[in-house]
């Protein structure tokens, strides 16, 4: 179903059940599952967020500005994808860190060309850094990321197996919606990625899958054409 595509984890998943920091296994678990997807011939690459070290956005009121705090989160997904690197890598998959603001020697500068090349030769693109500027989310990083490198979907892995009508972990009454659109998403003010990010994906158009991450081989289930949890299309 589909051939290449923008895999966005958030960083609290890297951290495990706390949500804090990084989790050994389940850098693990990720790494585990990303492989199996390459080596049947995917191609993936991946931006992480960084909630489990700093988001930018709770330093406002703490002593930080937004601009600081944004430039803090970008660092913290850089962090992130160095330790999904090494994960991958002790995987046996080839996996380069590019980050949007130069970062040499930790990481390569991105350019859409040499992490596409990346994929093209088997590897993970790790894509650090968000879009390089303040006031935009590591979301709105992914679908620029996704359509740049003419992903075919942009994944979003979650706690939640899917999109609702409610916080599903708060309401015992929401309902999951199996496909929905983006204006539906957005004339509904349902939370799955923020309004610049479903512009972005609207625009090329690139649909999004929000899928469980944690359910065991939902990954691979998902590019080989099963239907799990909420596809938003235009």
């Amino acid at each position: 179903m589909y051939k290449r595509v923008l895999l966005k984890l958030s960083g609290e998943s890297l951290g495990g059940p706390a949500g804090k920091g990084l989790d050994e296994g389940s850098l693990k678990k990720f790494a585990s599952e990303i492989a199996a997807a390459v080596k049947a011939g995917y191609q993936i690459a991946i931006v992480n967020g960084g909630g489990n070290i700093f988001r930018g956005i709770q330093g406002i009121g703490k002593g930080y500005d937004r601009v600081t705090g944004d430039r803090m989160g970008m660092l913290a997904t850089v962090i992130n994808s160095l330790a999904l690197q090494s994960a991958l890598r002790s995987e046996g998959i080839p996996a380069e860190v590019f980050t949007a603001t130069a970062m040499a020697p930790f990481a390569r500068l991105y350019t859409r060309d040499n992490a596409v090349k990346v994929l093209e030769e088997g590897g993970v693109a790790l894509i650090a850094g968000g879009t390089g500027n303040p006031f935009f989310s590591t979301d709105s990083g992914a679908a620029l990321r996704a359509l740049e490198t003419g992903a075919d979907a942009l994944l979003k892995g979650t706690r939640v197996d899917g999109v609702y009508t409610a916080d599903p972990e708060k309401d015992p009454d929401a309902r999951k919606y199996d496909e929905l659109t983006f204006h539906e998403c957005l004339v509904n003010q349902l939370k799955v990625m923020d309004q610049t990010a479903f512009a972005l994906c609207e625009q090329g158009p690139v649909p999004i899958v929000v899928f469980d991450i944690n359910e065991p081989g939902a990954l691979l289930r998902i590019l080989e054409g099963e239907k799990l949890g909420t596809l938003v299309h235009a």
